[in-house]
């Protein structure tokens, strides 16, 4: 492949003398691959997607249309030329060309379109042979929702005909099919065969019964000489030849029929598949499944196959076929190969439209069914659920995995200590200005590619929701990302300049990144958002302390040598395991918003005074959540000795009703003295923190409490009130309704202040 500054496309077959000249508006993005396209069956003028490339005819007259995408931009007054943009589309592009006047192409120009990954046309046969056996093997459980017959239709369009071409083609036009036959070919399964001959007595070995009753009562005899042992047992003549049995190793077992009959089933509906697009005019179809008809026709032209017979049964259940190498593969193979024929994906025109290879999109449906494989594999959910993926259909077997529908797997996940609802979601759609507590999102709606959402069993998604116990984790398929390293980098001030110019150009290098955090701070109730990529590096960045809320990227690629999936199983096992901590950061927080969010706020709830800020020492300085004693003070002879003592009680045991204890009572940390007798306020005070006691009347009674009456007391411990904003504060008693029978109440700060 030749790396070339400009191309030439000469196309005399449409006028003599007419040519198409590309030129690259980026070095090294333009390709000669005369030599090694038609073995790839691709173009052989390639370009690279992502990139712009301009175009001229040397006729103005003539002018190309844009199939789909706008990937031809035409010049706005010179017609004959303009820019080609290949955008994120792989595979071969076939433009038309129209000439003035016509109102019908004249013809087409084919071009190559590369991916900037180097091993994209491996990737796309693994991405897409993966995904047809997870189909297939769904398709051959029990419960499957299909009966498997064996004919094929293809009474359908360009599109789905080359799609379930592919779907074969990534079955058998793998090395995997290749070596399977080499394996038999090369060590098939025999079988001793007993076959019958006529030989001369004289050269016949050990005489079993069957020879000896031959000796006997043969035909054609030949006289015994006289004199000769035989004749004591009046044996006087032998005959010329008897029949004998000879044990034989064959190749013509039913297993190796089995596999020619295999062989020749799939050599026919490849050979159906090329006259079709022969007839129909599908160039690159014909061209793709003639190469599989050649490959299977060598196949069968070795000499093993030419020593066995056709089947008579086919013996499915034969340990040979189900355990020995090479067979059990092609037994495997055959009974996909039908299911992959019939299979139609309404997702497919996203990835073959146009008779191009979107890997891209294609790299979407890969990672669902890798992580499909690995949730059940993590939570042990039940894969029953997932048959409902396939669906019976009037056009053959529907795999519903097309973008923006909603696919969810749901499962309960027991530890023996708790109880977790898992589920998993594709495209799942997040409404958006939905108002709290709702479920989906507060701002635009959004749709990650993958969510995985966990919640306490017991509860409903939508309750779990509610009360800010569901945990949503968000992944994006990125085959293309190239920017990773901005998620880990450290920018410099002329880098963020740099980026700042860029974005005002529209250019949003961190755009991955930027859509991560929209998942996360956007959606409610996400803890998480993540890329996926084929690529080498993990990177996880943690929001506070814990595994969630965080940002990353897991590399994952569809390659037989390792997809990498191990750190993203280990992410996701961490995850569970933090789940599964009753005491985490993340539930606490959790349980804290919920506390303060579950009720709408009023303007009856405004407080505006003027207050200590809440920082060290008053770091918890909320005025609707600090506490307030507010108790009476019965004389000025009590008040007095509350001064001298820095101490007030309150009496637990008042006409044999205990006085209650709760915990705001413990917890206060102001106590505000007033007059019943003049329903006025006397002094607040700080109550030391820590620092209540429970005491007897008598060690009250030592230090000349006056008047003591209840047997036992609760004493809080006071401080004088340092802070100028509180030494000062007012507030109206009557509001607070006391009665004569009231000695305290425990109010809140907020509570107490509005009353000023």
């Amino acid at each position: 492949m030749e790396r070339i500054p400009t191309a030439v496309l000469h196309l005399d077959s449409i006028e003599e003398g007419l040519s198409l000249q590309i030129d690259a508006k980026t070095p090294g993005t333009l390709f000669d691959a005369t030599t090694s396209a038609s073995q790839h069956m691709e173009a052989p003028i390639q370009l690279v997607e992502g990139f712009f490339y301009d175009y001229t005819f040397s006729n103005p007259s003539y002018f190309l249309t844009d199939p789909s995408n706008n990937i031809v931009r035409p010049h706005k007054r010179l017609t004959f030329s303009g820019t080609l943009a290949p955008n994120i589309y792989v595979g071969t592009l076939e433009i038309p060309i129209h000439k003035n006047g016509l109102n019908r192409p004249v013809g087409a120009i084919k071009l190559e379109i590369q991916s900037v990954k180097a091993g994209y046309r491996d990737d796309y046969r693994n991405m897409l042979g993966f995904i047809t056996e997870k189909c297939t093997h769904l398709l051959l459980q029990a419960n499957a929702p299909v009966t498997h017959s064996f004919d094929v239709d293809y009474n359908s369009d360009s599109e789905t005909l080359y799609q379930r071409f592919a779907f074969i083609n990534s079955v058998l036009g793998t090395d995997d099919f290749a070596q399977a036959v080499h394996r038999i070919v090369s060590m098939p399964a025999t079988r001793w065969s007993i076959t019958e001959e006529e030989r001369d007595v004289r050269s016949t070995g050990r005489f079993q019964n069957a020879q000896i009753k031959q000796i006997i009562k043969g035909s054609k005899r030949t006289p015994l000489p006289k004199g000769h042992p035989l004749h004591q047992y009046g044996i006087e003549s032998l005959p010329e030849k008897i029949t004998t049995t000879r044990k034989t190793d064959t190749v013509d077992t039913p297993e190796n029929r089995f596999i020619k009959h295999a062989l020749e089933t799939f050599l026919k509906l490849c050979t159906d598949i090329y006259h079709i697009a022969k007839a129909r005019n599908y160039p690159k179809l014909q061209l793709e499944s003639e190469g599989l008809v050649t490959m299977l026709e060598n196949q069968l032209h070795h000499s093993f196959f030419k020593e066995i017979s056709r089947p008579t049964t086919l013996n499915l259940n034969s340990p040979v076929l189900q355990r020995k190498e090479g067979y059990r593969e092609v037994l495997h193979i055959w009974l996909m190969l039908d299911l992959a024929a019939k299979l139609v994906w309404k997702g497919g025109d996203d990835v073959y439209s146009g008779g191009k290879k979107d890997v891209a999109v294609l790299y979407e449906y890969w990672l669902f069914f890798m992580l499909l494989d690995l949730l059940q594999n993590v939570f042990h959910i039940e894969a029953k659920d997932i048959t409902e993926l396939i669906q019976p259909t009037d056009d053959g077997l529907n795999l519903q995995i097309k973008q923006g529908k909603f696919i969810a797997l749901r499962g309960i996940y027991d530890t023996g200590s708790r109880k977790l609802y898992i589920r998993f979601s594709y495209n799942r759609t997040f409404s958006g200005k939905q108002a709290y507590p709702q479920a989906g999102s507060w701002t635009v709606t959004l749709r990650p590619d993958y969510t995985l959402s966990l919640w306490p069993f017991g509860i409903s998604e939508e309750e779990a929701e509610k009360q800010e116990l569901i945990v949503h984790l968000h992944f994006d398929a990125k085959y293309k990302v190239d920017n990773l390293t901005s998620f880990a980098s450290h920018f410099s001030e002329q880098e963020l300049d740099e980026e700042k110019l860029e974005n005002r150009k529209g250019i949003y290098k961190n755009a991955d990144l930027l859509k991560m955090h929209a998942y996360k701070d956007a959606i409610r109730r996400t803890s998480g958002a993540y890329v996926l990529y084929p690529g080498h590096e993990t990177f996880t960045q943690k929001g506070f302390h814990e595994i969630i809320p965080g940002l990353g990227a897991f590399p994952l690629s569809p390659s037989k040598a390792g997809s990498g999936v191990g750190d993203l199983k280990t992410f996701i096992e961490k995850i569970l395991s933090h789940f599964l901590n009753r005491i985490s950061q993340r539930e606490k927080m959790a349980f804290s918003t919920y506390d303060i969010y579950q009720s709408q706020p009023t303007g009856r709830l405004t407080i505006a005074d003027t207050l200590p800020e809440p920082f060290v020492p008053n770091r918890d300085f909320i005025p609707d959540q600090v506490f307030v004693l507010v108790g009476l003070c019965k004389s000025s002879i009590h008040y007095q000795w509350i001064k001298d003592n820095q101490m007030y009680s309150i009496g637990l045991d008042s006409y044999g009703k205990p006085a209650p204890i709760t915990k705001e009572m413990i917890n206060a940390r102001f106590l505000l003295l007033f007059s019943l007798e003049d329903n006025s306020q006397l002094q607040l005070w700080n109550i030391q923190q820590n620092n209540v006691t429970y005491h007897t009347r008598n060690y009250l009674e030592e230090r000349n409490y006056p008047s003591p009456t209840y047997d036992s007391y609760l004493v809080f411990h006071l401080l004088n009130v340092s802070d100028p904003y509180l030494a000062n504060l007012k507030a109206d008693i009557t509001k607070l309704h006391f009665s004569t029978e009231d000695s305290f109440r425990v109010i809140t700060l907020a509570e107490l202040l509005r009353q000023g």
